[in-house]
């Protein structure tokens, strides 16, 4: 176990390794499972928006700017804010790179980037610039309309709904991605490896575990569990918080990487990039069980459920385009 260093830490002075990330694929030497639609860009970041039900892709090629698309997830087409069919493939250009996305006020999604969080909304096509002192890499919005900001110098920040800031939380290496527990708020350290709880009333870290070999993502699901990638150590890691316990930890190899929950079978999904797969395991009975396992598009590095449905998306990084394996596809074992 770590211990949580004070708000004042250097955290230049941290000891770090460099972040994990993807394993690069194979050339795809099986068919995906499912449908895919061609989709030329390479996605970065994938969310089902749970507002307009719309799925949202984040284009992973520049560097200074991101282009963010709106897709059906049944025709698997490009629409427009409004929904309509966009066979003229028109795309909303950020302003700034996006480094992820996440579920804002429904039909809103968030976007970090350098010196900004972007908040775009679906049905409109409008950004709003929520300025951040730093290179945002991870937020999270709680019931009250805060912001919680993690930056790419290991601080994180608690926004107000009018963009104060609240709440200052300093001392590791980088805060890459957010969990959001009941009233506890966690925080993935990719450089450092680690899952820290925060106490946010004191504006101090508090506990810390290590995470693997080299973590990677997070999600959370309705029965406070934080279900991280090691994506250098080949497994899936469930802790829970307050305090900030490690449950269980098993192996999946393959270079796990990006993550989905559905909640309509308790089943966290897992992109292994080393062999293009997804793979499903349940956690229902505190013993993970893997439910399933189908081949995907190359570089599956971004993944998502539609709640509505419980079809599950892949995107691939390399432009080999967006796969949908449909629920009763998974429940036929097809």
């Amino acid at each position: 176990m770590m211990t949580g260093c004070s708000a004042g830490s250097d955290s230049d002075k941290l000891e770090t390794r460099p972040a994990a990330t993807a394993a690069i694929a194979p050339v795809e030497s099986t068919r995906p499972a499912g449908d895919v639609s061609g989709l030329a860009n390479p996605i970065g970041g994938l969310l089902a928006e749970t507002g307009t039900g719309q799925l949202v892709a984040l284009e992973s090629s520049s560097e200074t700017s991101t282009i963010l698309f709106v897709i059906d997830p049944t025709t698997l087409t490009r629409v427009d804010p409004s929904g309509v069919p966009d066979l003229g493939m028109s795309t909303l250009l950020l302003p700034a790179h996006g480094a992820g996305l996440a579920q804002g006020k429904p039909g809103e999604v968030l976007v970090p980037g350098s010196g900004r969080i972007m908040r775009v909304d679906i049905a409109t096509g409008t950004v709003t610039d929520v300025p951040v002192d730093g290179d945002a890499r991870s937020v999270l919005r709680r019931e009250d309309d805060t912001l919680v900001v993690g930056t790419a110098d290991g601080k994180v920040r608690v926004l107000a709904p009018d963009g104060k800031v609240t709440d200052t939380v300093s001392g590791l290496a980088s805060a890459d991605a957010l969990a959001l527990t009941g009233d506890h708020v966690s925080v993935l350290d990719r450089r450092q490896t680690s899952l820290t709880q925060l106490d946010l009333g004191k504006e101090r870290l508090g506990l810390a575990l290590r995470a693997g070999d080299g973590a990677t993502n997070l999600i959370t699901d309705p029965f406070g569990r934080i279900t991280v990638t090691d994506t250098a150590g080949d497994e899936l890691l469930v802790y829970t918080a307050g305090p900030l316990v490690l449950r269980q930890r098993f192996p999946v190899g393959s270079s796990p990487y990006a993550l989905a929950y559905d909640p309509g079978s308790d089943t966290v999904w897992v992109t292994c990039t080393q062999s293009n797969e997804v793979v499903g395991f349940d956690l229902s009975t505190g013993i993970p069980k893997e439910v399933g396992r189908y081949p995907t598009v190359r570089q599956p590095n971004s993944v998502t459920i539609d709640e509505h449905t419980g079809d599950l998306f892949v995107g691939s990084a390399t432009g080999d385009g967006l796969q949908r394996i449909r629920a009763d596809q998974r429940k036929k074992g097809q």
